[in-house]
């Protein structure tokens, strides 16, 4: 499995693909923070982070796609997935190994807007003027985020043959699982339904361990979320090598 996953990472690490995808999603989240009036941090006048951590999930929704259509699509395009199939390994440690790589990568993309933090703590009047628990806690929602639409990713790029088609896939799923969901509560006038699409929605999970509180009903939510669909994506490769 780590042969896998090595294999992966270099793969990505080794992608244009990647680094543009990086490079513009830091080029974005740079611009909005600090250069347009609307979400300026300096013209917002207060030493928080909040305008950051709102825009960084709708960019995920592009983002992660993006680093995840290749998975399995592009084994399947070359050929190349029997391959792994042969070797003595199991379709889930083949995903696992997939799906820690493409993790690693949004890892990596998120390490360098540390910037941001430090810059907000230093600009702070007095300095260090930030709370720093909901960024922290913030981080956290954000990284379990990213590995609910990492998961889905993979299942988009099994589904698919062509990357281009596992990444409009996988954008339109995460943009149901975060806002369609929200918008589908407020059309159901019934509390329960209401009650029961906002707990299916990823979108308010994250929201409540953004607050700076880690629930243990967030951090189950967001397993399970990834248990479904890295499980759903075990069923289709064995259901193909069938």
């Amino acid at each position: 499995m780590y042969a896998v996953f090595k294999r992966e990472l270099f793969s990505l690490l080794n992608s244009l693909m990647a680094y543009i995808t990086i490079g513009v999603f830091l080029l974005a989240t740079g611009l909005l923070l600090w250069f347009f009036p609307d979400s300026s941090i300096p013209d917002y006048g207060y030493a928080e982070l909040g305008s950051f951590f709102n825009l960084v999930p709708f960019l995920f929704i592009f983002l992660i796609p993006a680093i995840s259509m290749r998975a399995f699509a592009e084994e399947r395009r070359e050929g190349t997935y029997m391959l792994l199939a042969i070797r003595p390994l199991t379709e889930l440690q083949i995903i696992l190994a997939k799906y820690l790589a493409c993790l690693s990568l949004v890892v990596v993309a998120l390490l360098p807007t540390l910037v941001y933090y430090f810059s907000v703590y230093k600009l702070g009047s007095p300095a260090g003027n930030i709370d720093s628990a909901v960024v922290a806690g913030s981080y956290v929602g954000l990284l379990l985020l990213g590995s609910a639409f990492v998961s889905v990713g993979i299942l988009a790029s099994s589904l698919a043959k062509n990357q281009v088609v596992a990444f409009a896939l996988a954008a339109f799923i995460c943009f149901l699982v975060y806002m369609g969901l929200d918008a589908a509560a407020k059309i159901f006038s019934m509390q329960w339904i209401e009650g029961l699409l906002n707990g299916l929605s990823v979108n308010e999970h994250y929201q409540s361990i953004s607050r700076g509180v880690i629930d243990t009903r967030d951090l189950v939510y967001f397993f399970s979320f990834n248990v479904f669909f890295l499980a759903w994506t075990s069923f289709v490769l064995k259901g193909r090598k069938w």
